[in-house]
């Protein structure tokens, strides 16, 4: 059997630089990656699990917000990765947000956002960094903690939005000592981990590469319960 493929939505504009990095994660658990962007055709059932990468704000649109100055905005994107979302969850198909992915993992299952994320959680540590000096705290019985325990995780933050109110579903599965959600959950079938950090930067951390062979893992699984045609 051929390896996974895994749908990676990245921005136009950036997404240059980040696809290869999370590509190389992906081919490190086993899989193989392509590449989807707003304006190109992104078909579900050519893939066998998605990650929804990380990249510019979520239209508070979505979500009944209210826009920041600071905000810098992709409505096309949006739409695309919204629309995913649910395709792979209605054809049972695994998912792995990261940072912007988290996000919309949650925005599109009717949860909501803060926009100034630190302005409300005080005590949480304002880092904007890829080097892993944060912590955060991984809530026991979680399938995240299944995957990397529940010893405090030294991650990055690249964010200044995080999940406020959780979509249908969905459960929280870390959070930092400021109390902000750093990750979120589906706990029933099929596959969904939403992180606020960049497991892509950090491939030489064993927890942080468990977080794509559990997405590859998942996508083989689903594969293998597609018949052939022949």
């Amino acid at each position: 059997m051929s390896k996974p493929l895994i749908g990676v939505t990245t921005s136009r504009r950036s997404g240059w630089r980040i696809f290869p990095l999370i590509a190389f994660n992906v081919w490190m658990a086993g899989g193989r990656a392509v590449r989807w962007v707003d304006g190109i055709e992104a078909d579900m059932t050519m893939v066998d699990g998605v990650i929804i990468g990380g990249g510019d704000d979520i239209s508070p649109d979505l979500y009944g917000g209210e826009l920041v100055r600071s905000a810098r905005l992709d409505p096309g994107r949006d739409a695309l990765e919204r629309r995913l979302v649910h395709e792979a969850f209605d054809s049972g198909k695994p998912v792995l947000g990261i940072c912007r992915g988290s996000q919309m993992i949650n925005v599109a299952l009717g949860g909501s956002l803060h926009q100034d994320a630190y302005g409300i959680y005080k005590d949480s540590d304002r880092l904007r960094t890829i080097l892993p000096r944060k912590e955060v705290h991984i809530e026991p019985g979680t399938h995240l903690a299944g995957l990397a325990g529940t010893d405090p995780m030294r991650i990055n933050a690249l964010h200044s939005q995080a999940v406020d109110r959780l979509g249908d579903g969905l459960r929280v599965a870390a959070r930092d000592r400021g109390g902000m959600i750093q990750a979120i959950e589906r706990h029933r079938p099929p596959f969904v981990l939403g992180v606020q950090w960049h497991p892509e930067h950090l491939f030489y951390a064993r927890r942080q590469q468990a977080l794509f062979k559990a997405l590859v893992e998942a996508a083989a699984s689903e594969k293998a319960m597609v018949p052939t045609l022949g």
